[in-house]
């Protein structure tokens, strides 16, 4: 088990990295743009932790797709796999605090959104879909509640799978402020998300 120090260093060592209701259905009507990246950030301390001890979910392949090729199929497990988490997981709160007990953790009994969005990602990549489409990203809600969603990279918009909706629903359709998102290129790194509202155009993932 690694030190604290030791785990200090590896938040440290992240901020630069060279940045390139149940039943609900979704409805995508058209391909939407992306969250607009501003630039290298550091990564959340937890999820720091989370690598260590999942290093497996935190792996990158350099050549696998940035996006899902988003058909009936594919929009059904996202679904599903959403529905079936939100329900298997008792919403809990958690302290991240100095005495680093609490950790993001998958498939817990009781949890917070970190492990609803980490137990999430898992189940996806277990089925086979790429890393680097299938992005964690933080959040406030619009009563400035730090939040953590899983970000799902399409053929046709990014939609986000989250612990407090079980209908998928594109990211710019939520009344959430977007703070920060893992790289698809290496998901160990993150990149900090622009206000809609000042975005001139579209950047490429990361």
């Amino acid at each position: 088990m690694m030190g604290r120090s030791s785990l200090v260093l590896l938040a440290a060592l992240a901020i630069v990295l060279p940045h390139g209701g149940a039943g609900a259905r979704t409805r995508i009507a058209s391909k939407a743009s992306a969250p607009v990246e501003s630039g290298p950030t550091l990564a959340p301390f937890q999820h720091i932790r989370f690598c260590l001890q999942y290093p497996d979910d935190c792996r990158s392949n350099s050549a696998e797709s940035e996006r899902i090729d988003l058909t009936s199929r594919s929009l059904e497990l996202l679904e599903r796999v959403n529905q079936r988490v939100n329900a298997s997981i008792v919403s809990k709160s958690k302290a991240y605090g100095s005495s680093l007990e609490d950790t993001w953790t998958i498939a817990p009994d009781r949890g917070d959104c970190n492990d609803y969005a980490v137990t999430k990602r898992h189940e996806l990549l277990r089925r086979g879909f790429p890393s680097s489409a299938l992005r964690l990203s933080v959040t406030k809600t619009a009563a400035g509640i730090g939040h953590l969603v899983l970000v799902v990279v399409t053929t046709k918009g990014d939609l986000v799978m989250d612990s407090l909706a079980d209908a998928i629903q594109p990211w710019q359709s939520t009344d959430y402020q977007w703070l920060k998102i893992q790289s698809a290129r290496d998901p160990h790194y993150w990149v900090g998300i622009r206000s809609p509202a000042a975005a001139t155009r579209p950047l490429a993932h990361s």
